[in-house]
């Protein structure tokens, strides 16, 4: 019989290719003595990160990949891995070597000492842990959504946006179905996902710097952390996508009178209708390349083919939605059910819903 399975270890890949071996032969070092598995769940690396894990995979059954086609995102991944184990502990671990997977033990001996723990947290913040090189200002930046972080948190912890942690499994189970699934930060959406406050404990370790691959620190994941602490605070009232939408659609707005208001400076009033569908235009194009990097980030186009095909949809969903806009306020008004700023209110929303609900069937959810 083969050893019983203690803990699954949890790898959400993009482009991580050249960091596969080397973490496999770290995990099988650390772990030695115990029954475990590495789960790579990819976001289908173009560099054959699902490949290199298969590689492994052949001569090691320890080593499983789940390859994801058509959807993204790093907190969503890790609750695919989390769930598709039957290991009773799992851990969650960057594929970019910066976590030290030498603690992995000691994570675990925490959780098998204390039944009433429910996980155990790589902390940089603790004593004995630290962040490495890092310069001033991702030191500032760490600090400050560290802060925000902890606002919304049911627990006190030090490091709250630690991407490397282990828990018990039956946990994630239970919560996968009430989870946003948002942004990056997967171990804030279980703490502030769970019903009950979770008892954790910390654990020092040092972050490393990449030695391979590129930072997937960009501006956007930065903007989706900020949309994970918007949705466990706001998310129940206005959902966090319809925010984006919305919000998105009013920066069009300013993008329409942008583009309008030259045009009748230079031609006049004559110009006023063409100038109207040049504005329309150029705001819904805005609209749907915005929407298409934030909003459907998970869902996103790629390619000239999907992209003007999404474009042409999105421009005749909003097309009709702004029929439905103008057509809705006209009757209240005339109706003279309210003034004319609710009527236009009212308006505004039944177009902007039909935008939504339309957009998210017929531009983002075909591919």
């Amino acid at each position: 019989m083969s050893r019983p399975l203690d803990v699954a270890i949890v790898i959400p890949t993009f482009n991580e290719v050249g960091n596969v071996a080397v973490l496999v032969a770290r995990l099988d070092a650390a772990l030695a003595g115990r029954g475990w598995e590495a789960i790579f769940v990819d976001d289908d690396s173009p560099d054959g990160t699902a490949d290199a894990a298969r590689a492994i995979a052949r001569r090691d059954s320890r080593v499983r990949v789940i390859q994801r086609i058509g959807r993204r995102g790093l907190s969503s991944a890790c609750i695919e891995g989390m769930c598709a184990t039957a290991a009773p502990l799992v851990a969650v671990i960057d594929g970019d070597l910066q976590h030290d997977e030498t603690i992995l033990p000691a994570m675990a001996d925490a959780l098998d000492a204390d039944p009433s723990l429910d996980v155990a947290i790589a902390s940089r913040f603790v004593d004995g842990g630290g962040t490495g090189d890092w310069d001033r200002d991702r030191v500032a930046k760490s600090a400050f959504a560290t802060k925000l972080s902890r606002r919304v948190l049911k627990a006190d912890l030090t490091d709250p946006m630690s991407g490397f942690f282990m828990i018990r499994t039956q946990i994630v189970r239970d919560l996968a179905p009430h989870l946003a699934a948002i942004g990056f930060k997967i171990l804030l959406d279980i703490m502030t996902g769970a019903p009950r406050p979770l008892k954790f404990v910390e654990l020092p370790y040092t972050f490393r710097m990449r030695s391979a691959g590129e930072s997937k620190l960009d501006h956007v994941v930065a903007l989706e952390f900020l949309i994970a602490l918007y949705d466990r605070m706001f998310g129940r009232i206005v959902p966090v996508r319809f925010a984006m939408f919305s919000a998105i659609g009013a920066l069009g707005v300013g993008v329409h009178m942008g583009v309008l208001t030259p045009i009748l400076l230079i031609w006049g009033d004559g110009a006023f209708l063409l100038g109207q569908v040049i504005a329309a235009v150029a705001a819904m194009t805005v609209n749907f390349f915005l929407n298409n990097a934030l909003t459907y980030r998970d869902r996103r186009l790629k390619g000239w083919r999907q992209l003007l095909d999404g474009w042409v949809s999105f421009c005749v969903v909003c097309g009709v939605g702004l029929v439905a806009n103008v057509g809705v306020a006209g009757f209240l008004h005339e109706a003279r059910d309210g003034t004319w700023a609710t009527a236009a209110l009212v308006g505004v929303l039944i177009g902007a819903v039909w935008n939504y609900a339309l957009s998210s069937r017929f531009t983002w959810g075909r591919y």
